[in-house]
């Protein structure tokens, strides 16, 4: 099996696309937050609530979040593709500029940015960090949740593209 066979194979398995976020408080005087698109992300377990996030080894939020447990992910509605689209860029030197203009508040419990209109935000403390492969798997406790938004359904990412539900 090629790496294309098992990409093309896995890009057959529809996935939530969701915004992953982090606030760095050694990123500057008022500190710096993160965020990373994600379609890596699942509900582990009811009791405790666990979720768990793939991140690549070496990006910015696994480098982040092995030094700081609080985060958040907000689960992208079918009208963000563009806040999906903006933090799935490769090469970028800061997200200050990616957070200006979307509606975002802090977290009360993470400190983390939480994507306004999303259909649900988690904010969470890693429980447990798992090495597979290029990724870590990080497990995190949920802290607290909040439903923004009722409207509209899930943004989605299948065979290479955003999709909606039809």
């Amino acid at each position: 099996m090629s790496d294309d066979e098992f990409r093309a194979a896995m890009s057959r398995l529809t996935a939530g696309v969701t915004l992953v976020t982090a606030h760095d408080e050694d990123g500057g005087p008022r500190g710096e937050d993160v965020g990373m698109t994600a379609t890596a992300f699942m509900s582990v377990s009811l009791e405790p609530p666990l979720v768990m996030v793939s991140l690549r080894d070496g990006s910015r939020m696994d480098d982040l979040l092995a030094e700081q447990p609080l985060w958040a992910v907000s689960l992208l509605s079918e009208s963000q593709r563009h806040i999906a689209g903006r933090f799935a860029m490769k090469g970028r030197l800061s997200d200050r500029l990616l957070f200006e203009d979307i509606p975002w508040k802090r977290g009360e419990v993470s400190g983390a940015p939480l994507v306004g209109g999303s259909l649900a935000v988690v904010e969470c403390r890693t429980e447990q960090r798992v090495a597979a492969g290029d990724h870590t798997l990080v497990i995190g406790r949920v802290l607290a949740v909040d439903l923004p938004s009722a409207e509209g359904g899930p943004l989605t990412y299948f065979r290479g593209r955003y999709r909606q539900l039809a």
